[in-house]
This record gives structure tokens, C-alpha cells and sequence, in this order.
């Protein structure tokens, strides 16, 4: 979890919190910090996003936005090809999402007014542990 202000786009994160993904290992040895894939909405379509999965080897599943779509077939030949796009995987990105409404059904998180990240920080994680504890 990465805690930022309010107002911040969640795309601005993106990287932050990709560099922060630790994946465990069966074996012994360091966790791995590169995940086989991940899978993000349209708020996540920009250049940057697409570009550091793809330059750290990362498969990523991101649908294009309309606007963007467009833009791209206006310019015919030189716009590119479209990036490619998983439908079977995407759909499995609601799982994440539901997890994301369990958190908010947490009164102490969703009315969370703490001036200090660490503060949020911690009741998020208390919450995800209640979460994963009564599953």
C-alpha cells in the first residue's frame, strides 16, 4: 500500500507501488520484485503506464480508452498498431476490486480523516488483516 493525499490521480503511483510488489518464493531465496502479470482499468492506459511494464518484461492487460482509440485510427497507418488486450484476464481484475469494497465497508477507513499517512496506513492494514484473517 502506497498512501498519498486525497487529490492525487492514482496512475501517479503506478510505478511506486509496482517497485514495492514483493512476490514470495515456494523456495528459499529472496521474494521476486517482478510479478507475472497485472491487469489495470482505462485510468491506467497512458504512455508511462504501458511502457514500464513493458520495458521491466511484465505481461499487462489495459484497455484502451475511446478517445485514444479513436485518435489512433484518425491517423490511420502512422497512429500504430493497437496495443493488445486480454479479455479472459481482464475479467479476472474484479477480484481486486471486490477486495477494494471490503476495505471501504470499514467505517474506521472509509470516514478516515487522519492528518497523518501513517495513521491511514495503519487502519488500512488492520483492516486488510481482519479481511484476510475471517476469510
Amino acid at each position: 500500500m502506497v498512501v498519498t493525499g486525497g487529490q492525487r490521480a492514482d496512475c501517479t503511483q503506478f510505478q511506486t507501488v509496482l517497485e514495492k510488489i514483493r512476490v514470495p518464493r515456494v523456495d528459499p531465496g529472496r521474494p521476486r520484485t517482478k510479478p507475472d502479470s497485472l491487469a489495470a482499468d482505462k485510468g491506467y492506459s497512458n504512455s508511462p503506464c504501458r511502457e514500464y511494464p513493458r520495458r521491466r518484461g511484465i505481461r499487462h492487460t489495459i484497455p484502451e480508452k475511446t478517445d485514444s482509440q479513436a485518435a489512433r485510427l484518425r491517423k490511420g497507418s502512422r497512429g500504430g498498431r493497437p496495443p493488445g488486450f486480454d479479455e479472459e484476464r481482464y475479467k479476472k481484475r474484479n477480484t481486486v476490486e471486490r477486495a477494494i469494497n471490503r476495505l471501504k465497508q470499514y467505517r474506521a477507513l472509509a470516514t478516515c480523516y487522519a492528518k497523518r499517512g501513517y495513521v491511514f496506513l495503519g487502519t488500512a492494514t488492520t483492516a486488510a488483516l481482519l479481511i484476510w484473517r475471517r476469510s
